[in-house]
This record gives structure tokens, C-alpha cells and sequence, in this order.
């Protein structure tokens, strides 16, 4: 008999929130955390607008992304009510996507050598898997692994993997997400892609589905989530904020970073994943959007949407959350699932900020500058 995996407990840690409900506070009131930086880890990388977090302090020549990571792993746990100890460790299990290891610190690594000293264990910060082992080390979960790095799909996949952990039982809990900060080379390359937009005000710079748009903002954050099966979650009276019902992986096989202009892959992608959760167009009131505000994604997306759901489009709620928190990239999507079950939850859409002159090629209900109760059974996570 299936056993449908179920969120019980999530944690939030992104540039308008330290934890779940005031970073959902900010996202329904449409705050943006989005400022100007001149500096970055030391380095000079010019005038760029950016969602970081601050109150984190990592050490000396570290990124955020372990404390980003702990922090939002912890109120994961703790919101849903599962004591690490509450089950075998063994059985306890963690899907933690990834991006980078901790570059910066090759820095402290060559000044240390060149005065004749040793920076202790500065490997294990440089592997790209650091996040995913240091956070199960530290609850000490001794279950199942898992660790993947695909790009903005990352978190995303990194939940898929976990609920796939689940149902072939591998463990009884898995906590599975992301966490991401302002890596100084990511940041650089996407500034010489041209990518990241640019504005006078740094909150309405990032502009999804805006005909003014002019790229996106990075962001740092983290989010966690735990998951469960559904009988275990009810038979210990957990509080569950949403089924996942499945979802379906793809690529389009095009370029490192250009999008196919006609959508194919992403609407195979909605319909496989409808057909595979057995959910009708009409059945789904509300889309959580990637909505980077580039010219590109905004209008692809829009497309498939339009192709996948046919006239059901007209009724859907669709909202990007990317211009409060930024482009949070390796955690985009697992920190983006977090906000769709909350909506589920309040029974409210988010709005997508600085919607003020809608892109005529992008003419779904995206949910401009202001949010709006509705009842919804079922969303959708792009």
C-alpha cells in the first residue's frame, strides 16, 4: 500500500527572515532584502546588488553555507517535533544538495604556508560535499547520504531524493534542502555573463515577469526540511504541512546556461509530473515559478505553463519570490518548496514583487505586488 511522504517540519534562514515565519512574514508582505555591496569575502568586485544574510559569522576565510545550513536544520527538526533521538540514528537519514566548497579559504591556506604555518583540515572545507557532511555530522544522522549538484535544480532534487529514500525504505526521516551563500567566484561569473540586474533602488531590481526586467539578484540562505512517511508522521500526531506527491526530472540538453527558447523540456516535465501524481490541470490552483526576472526564464516559463496546463492557465495563481530573497541558486529550490507549503498552509499566494508593467509575452496571473487568499488542494514547485 503507498505511504505518501509528507513535510513535517521546515527551516528558513534568508535575507528577510533568521527563521520560517519572518522570512513567510516578508515573502506575503512583499519585503525585499535585496541592498548594495561594494566588497565580497574580501574581494573588490564593484557595485553589485545582493540578499545576504547577516548575524553569521562563519570564521575566519569561510563561507556561510555549514551555518546557514545548521541553523535552518535545526528549526527544521525542532518545528517538527522529531528529537534525533526519537528514532534509530541510522535511520535517520539526510539529502543535502550542493554547490562549492569553501574557495575563499585557499586564500588563508597560501598566506599560512608562506609564513611557515598550516591551516588544520582546510581540505575538508574545500570539498564541494562539506555542507552535506558537516550538517548529518553534527546532529549525528547516521542514515542514508545523499548529496547531489545541479546547479539551480539542486534543492529541488535534493528533496525528489529524499522522499525517493523514503519510499524505497532506506530510512524512517530524511532531512533534506540546501543552503547557499554569496560564493566570490559565482558571484564574479555571473556578473561577467551579464546576467545580474542592476538598479538605483537595489530593492526593485529584480523584476520577474516585468517587461523592465533586467536579470536577476543573487541571495544567500538556507532551508531545510524534514520529511516522513505519512503513517509514521500521523501515528506520533505531527503536524504535516504538505503531501509531495511526487515530481519528475529532466534537461533540455541545450547550453551550460542559455534556455531553449520553445519550452519542450519543461512541458514534458509539467505533464509527467501531473500524469505521474494523477492530478488534472484543472486540479492545481497555484505555481511557485523559478522567476529569475531574466528575459529568458520569464517568457520560457510562461510558455510551457501556458502549453502544459491549456486553458487551465487562465486560473492559476503564478508568483516568484525572487525579488525578496534573491536568487538563493543551489538552495532556490528547496527554499522555494518551503514557501509553497506554507501557502498551502495560510491558504495564501504570495505576491511577485515589483510586478508594476507586465510583460505582455508573460500574461499569467503572476500575482502583482500584492497577495491574495484562495483555496488551493494542490501546487506546483517549478
Amino acid at each position: 500500500m503507498h505511504d505518501p511522504i509528507v513535510i513535517t517540519g521546515i527551516g528558513l534562514v534568508t535575507a528577510v527572515g533568521n527563521d520560517r515565519e519572518s522570512t513567510w512574514q516578508a515573502v506575503q508582505n512583499g519585503v525585499s532584502g535585496v541592498r548594495r555591496l561594494d566588497r565580497l569575502a574580501g574581494l573588490s568586485l564593484g557595485s553589485i546588488l545582493a540578499a545576504p544574510v547577516d548575524g553569521l559569522d562563519p570564521g575566519h576565510g569561510r563561507q556561510k553555507n555549514v551555518p546557514l545550513a545548521l541553523a535552518a536544520a535545526h528549526e527544521a527538526i525542532g518545528d517538527s517535533g522529531l528529537p534525533v533521538s526519537g528514532i534509530p540514528p541510522e535511520r535517520f537519514g539526510s539529502s543535502i544538495s550542493v554547490n562549492t566548497g569553501q574557495s575563499p579559504l585557499i586564500e588563508s591556506v597560501r598566506r599560512g604556508l608562506a609564513r611557515g604555518t598550516f591551516v588544520p583540515q582546510w581540505y575538508r572545507e574545500f570539498l564541494p560535499n562539506n555542507t552535506a557532511t558537516a550538517v548529518p555530522n553534527a546532529l549525528g544522522l547516521l542514515g542514508p547520504r545523499l548529496c547531489n549538484s545541479t546547479a539551480c535544480a539542486s534543492g529541488s532534487v535534493a528533496l525528489l531524493q529524499g522522499v525517493r529514500a523514503l519510499e524505497d525504505h532506506q530510512c524512517d526521516a530524511v532531512l533534506a534542502g540546501a543552503a547557499q551563500s554569496l560564493h566570490p567566484l559565482l558571484v564574479a561569473g555571473f556578473r561577467k555573463m551579464r546576467v545580474l540586474a542592476q538598479h538605483d533602488d537595489p530593492r526593485q531590481a529584480c523584476r520577474p515577469f516585468d517587461e523592465k526586467r533586467s536579470g536577476f539578484v543573487m541571495g544567500e540562505g538556507a532551508a531545510m526540511l524534514v520529511l516522513e512517511r505519512r503513517s509514521d508522521a500521523l501515528a506520533r500526531g505531527a503536524e504535516i504541512y504538505a503531501e509531495i506527491i511526487g515530481g519528475t526530472l529532466g534537461s533540455d540538453a541545450h547550453h551550460v546556461t542559455d534556455l531553449s527558447t520553445d519550452s519542450t523540456t519543461l512541458v514534458h516535465l509539467l505533464g509527467g509530473a501531473l500524469r505521474k501524481c494523477g492530478i488534472d490541470v484543472g486540479d492545481v490552483h497555484y505555481i511557485n515559478a523559478h522567476g529569475t526576472g531574466t528575459l529568458q526564464n520569464d517568457v520560457m516559463e510562461t510558455r510551457a505553463i501556458r502549453k502544459a496546463f491549456r486553458s487551465a492557465a487562465d486560473s492559476l495563481c503564478v508568483s516568484s519570490n525572487k525579488a525578496v530573497f534573491g536568487h538563493l541558486v543551489n538552495a532556490a529550490g528547496a527554499a522555494e518548496t518551503a514557501i509553497t507549503a506554507l501557502s498551502l498552509r495560510d491558504g495564501f499566494a504570495p505576491p511577485t514583487v515589483n510586478l508594476t508593467h507586465p510583460d505582455p509575452e508573460c500574461d499569467l496571473d503572476c500575482v502583482p505586488l500584492v497577495g491574495r487568499r484562495f483555496a488551493c488542494e494542490h501546487a506546483v514547485k517549478i
